[in-house]
C-alpha cells in the first residue's frame, strides 16, 4: 500500500486501468480555444472505493471535469467537447493556414 499525499486513506498500488482521453475546451468567457490528452489511471482505495488520478503532459492535474480553467484569462466558465472540435473549427477559419 502507498499513501496518497494529503489522503489519510491507504490505496492500493494496482492500476486496475489506465486509458488515455482528449478533450477540447472553450472559454465563454474571452473564447480562447485549446485540446488536451489526458492519461487517466483508475485505482482503487483500500476498502474498495474508486480514485481516479489525471496526467497531463506527465504532471498529475486535477479532472478536466470537475472546474476547467481558462488557460488564458484563468476564467472558469469553459464548454468542455470531444476532442478534435477546436482543430476542426480553427481549420474552418479564413486564413488559418497563414498563423
Amino acid at each position: 500500500m502507498k499513501r496518497e499525499s494529503g489522503i489519510d486513506k491507504d490505496i492500493a498500488t494496482t492500476r486496475h486501468d489506465t486509458v488515455r482521453e482528449a478533450y477540447s475546451f472553450a472559454c465563454m468567457r474571452c473564447g480562447h480555444g485549446w485540446e488536451q490528452d489526458y492519461e487517466i489511471q483508475h485505482l482503487e482505495y483500500a476498502d474498495g472505493r474508486p480514485l481516479i488520478v489525471y496526467y497531463a503532459d506527465g504532471e498529475r492535474v486535477p479532472s478536466p471535469l470537475t472546474r476547467p480553467t481558462c488557460r488564458f484569462c484563468d476564467g472558469h466558465v469553459v464548454r468542455i467537447m470531444r476532442s478534435g472540435r477546436v482543430s476542426t473549427a480553427d481549420a474552418a477559419l479564413p486564413g488559418h493556414w497563414e498563423r
